[in-house]
């Protein structure tokens, strides 16, 4: 009995039958049988589908003898699964990689659930991917399984089998089928979540589902869409057949009203004269099913009654009113700012037709933040080797604080401001410019970029929908157009960066200025700090980072903190970094809003973190590091690596929460060989950061100096020392999970 059937009904989809059936035989969890039922299509269909079952023993196809439609179809194929739980995937729509592992986790994890609940990603003919808008539903806080009843919200998703799975023996115990015609899912989807008594989500892309410009069925004007008043019939019926399901009519009516509202509105839908007898069979619905006085805003009833009574006229008219109204109140709010937007940009054009100034530097950071990163150690080396150039930094007026004496405060927006974009000689930054910038003809831009690369990045995205968002890639590739320079930590950023980043700029490997501090701090830096942060005497200090998980609309907590601090015992201490929804007590620190990176690097005595290019930073740091790698194959699917961290890691590895506690429990987070693997690591990686990279990057960029300065190799480095390399060692005891249990270990 395999874990799932995967059912794919076939009807004229012969040029997307391939790509869709491939994506389901090359997932990574192969426990699957896939069901493709030919539904009697006049094209190739049957052809592939017997290709692929001579191929690959999991495929069973079905032949209908006569076109029944998309939900006969289905049912055909569900009379002959034998899997655990049904996947129903359309013929034109595809699987994500990974899809069906990360749903078996998730079932696993929530208690083998009635219905699990997934996202998906509509994709359009142009390779553009755009994920599902309410998927902010699905996300996965709370307890798991629950009823329909915690979380009602779900019946506002789309209509659709095809962002589910059912437990098979769920579906034949209810006797849930899909009914024949257009809008079949409405009455397999409604039935499916009030029926269940226990559902999941999983806040992830587990669909691509495919935006045909041509052919798609609620694109093309047929009667058929009449079929959308039986198919809510039987959704009513259902609910009479249950007394206690009579609490969802009054959503049902609204997601009824709403439904038809849009199959009537649409001009696509509809011929042309069928569009009055669609109305009154409209009206005849909504005053069979209406529930009096069921709460709804007023719009929503007043919409609801102009339909009921057949007002459809005065409906739009109101519609096209409101809209008129939305409108004229923007244009009216957006007066006073539209004119201070164009008195600035006008203020911009006359700069850029004043000379550029050859003393004058402005640095930003991504995302508008306080003095720091890269471009932060650059504007230190801008001061103390060209002390007559006079630098100035972008940030908001919330950072202005963060800002050291010495560059000149600029808020974005404001025209001292777009004067020094305008005239500036050297414009220094790590992430996207600002939009307004027109790069003149002596100006010199910057890149540092923002570390080493470790996911993937620049055109590497582009058949990565899931870490790509909205990436402008044509704008992309305008901005690289105007680098000048790009900072390289190592080779492998330079070959990385060349690649993804292709352009005329000349690449600099001089090693990464930020970590420039990590050489010239003391002990006594290092102490100062940990008093800073409230790190007791004596604490073993670790830096918790884990990555931004591309593939989880809402973040969550990757580790159970509390838990680790529990295990490993009262000497550790956590601080961390980017870690949502973090409840700080004790000896859980959260430092996310912590300006100054490096100087949470130098309090620590060890990184913990996942796929967060930190790694590469910490390296030259030379502390221990230890990776957390439980969902490495779902970052490798979401965005990819450069580097094989299993093959090449800079120390030790733990694929759970227990091995992880374990690595710090028995000492391997900085054994031997742990060592010996960042010293591997650091070689790599690490080539030129010595505490000379700002130096490197200002004399040659600024001063013109040709002559590169010598790198002093790692082995004679001296970077700050960790507290807990000089504190005693001790015994620690670790309480196990069935009760205290001792554990020695010289920390």
């Amino acid at each position: 009995m395999p874990r799932f059937s995967v059912i794919v009904p076939a009807y004229q989809v012969q040029a997307y039958l391939h790509e869709c059936l491939e994506s389901v035989l090359s997932q990574s969890y192969p426990d699957l049988e896939l069901i493709a039922v030919d539904d009697a299509s006049p094209d190739a269909c049957g052809d592939i589908i017997e290709e692929f079952a001579a191929r690959d023993g999991r495929v069973r196809p079905v032949r209908l003898p006569e076109n029944q439609g998309l939900g006969p179809a289905r049912n055909a194929g569900m009379r002959h699964a034998r899997g655990d739980y049904l996947v129903f995937l359309d013929g034109d729509d595809t699987l994500t990689p990974h899809a069906l592992r990360t749903l078996a986790d998730r079932l696993k994890e929530t208690g083998e659930p009635d219905v699990l609940v997934y996202d998906y990603a509509r994709t359009y003919w142009t390779g553009e991917a755009v994920r599902n808008q309410a998927a902010a539903r699905l996300g996965e806080r709370g307890p798991a399984p629950f009823r329909l009843a915690d979380r009602p919200e779900l019946l506002n998703l789309m209509m659709v089998a095809w962002n589910k799975t059912c437990r098979r023996e769920f579906v034949r115990r209810r006797g849930l089928a899909f009914p024949p015609g257009f809008y079949e899912d409405t009455p397999w989807t409604y039935p499916v979540l009030m029926a269940a008594e226990s559902i999941a989500t999983l806040d992830r892309v587990c669909v691509h589902y495919r935006q045909r410009r041509r052919g798609s069925i609620l694109g093309t004007a047929s009667d058929r869409h009449f079929d959308v008043f039986d198919q809510y019939d039987r959704v009513f019926a259902f609910l009479d057949s249950d007394p206690a399901l009579a609490r969802w009519r009054p959503v049902l009516y609204r997601r009824m009203a709403d439904h038809l509202t849009v199959v009537f509105t649409r001009r696509a839908r509809l011929p042309r004269g069928s569009r009055a007898a669609f109305l009154r069979q409209v009206r005849a619905h909504l005053r069979r099913y209406r529930v009096p006085g069921a709460p709804a805003p007023l719009p929503v009833r007043l919409r609801h009654a102009l339909l009921r009574l057949g007002l459809h006229r005065t409906y739009h008219c109101l519609r096209l009113a409101s809209a008129l109204a939305r409108r004229a109140g923007r244009l009216t709010g957006r007066a006073p700012r539209a004119a201070r937007s164009a008195a600035l940009r006008l203020h911009y054009r006359v700069q850029r037709l004043l000379p550029v100034r050859a003393d004058r530097a402005l640095f930003a950071v991504d995302g508008g933040g306080g003095h720091g990163c890269n471009p932060g150690a650059l504007e230190r080396a801008f001061r103390d080797l060209a002390p007559h150039i006079r630098t100035a930094w972008a940030t908001g007026r919330a950072h202005h604080h963060d800002v050291p004496p010495g560059p000149r405060r600029l808020s974005p927006g404001t025209a001292a401001y777009l004067t020094a974009l305008a005239r500036a000689k050297y414009l220094v930054h790590n992430g996207a410019t600002d939009p307004l910038l027109v790069k003149r003809r002596g100006q010199v831009l910057v890149q540092t970029r923002a570390g080493t690369p470790l996911g993937h990045l620049g055109l590497d995205l582009q058949e990565r929908p899931a870490a790509a968002g909205r990436t402008d890639f044509a704008r992309l590739l305008r901005e690289v157009d105007s680098w000048d320079w790009v900072l390289s930590a190592n080779r492998h950023s330079t070959l990385t960066w060349e690649r993804v980043f292709p352009g005329g700029y000349t690449t600099l490997e001089c090693g990464q200025p930020r970590t420039d501090v990590f050489q010239r701090a003391t002990a006594a830096d290092v102490a100062r700090l940990r008093e800073v942060f409230g790190i007791p005497q004596g604490a073993v200090a670790l830096l918790y980072a884990p990555a931004h998980r591309d593939w989880w609309r809402t973040q969550r907590p990757v580790l159970d903190l509390e838990r680790v601090l529990r295990r490993l015992g009262p000497r550790f201490v956590v601080l961390a970094r980017g870690v949502p929804d973090v409840r700080a007590a004790g000896r859980l620190l959260d430092v996310t809003g912590h300006p100054d990176l490096a100087a949470l690097c130098l309090a620590s005595d060890a990184l913990v973190t996942d796929y967060s290019p930190l790694m590469f930073d910490y390296a030259g740091l030379d502390r221990p590091i230890v990776l957390h790698t439980e969902d490495l194959q779902a970052y490798e699917a979401a965005r990819g690596t450069y580097v094989d961290l299993c093959s090449f890691p800079p120390g030790a590895l733990a694929r759970s929460e227990d091995e992880l506690i374990g690595v710090f429990a028995g000492g391997q987070w900085r054994d031997s060989r742990a060592t010996a693997l960042r010293a591997a690591f650091r070689e790599r990686f690490c080539p030129y950061d010595d505490g000379r990279a700002a130096e490197r990057a200002v004399r040659r960029i600024v001063l013109g100096e040709s002559e590169p300065l010598p790198v002093v190799p790692p082995a004679g480095r001296r970077p700050a020392p960790a507290a807990a390399a000089r504190a005693r060692p001790q015994l620690v005891t670790v309480p196990g999970p069935a009760g205290p249990r001792a554990v020695t270990d010289r920390h």
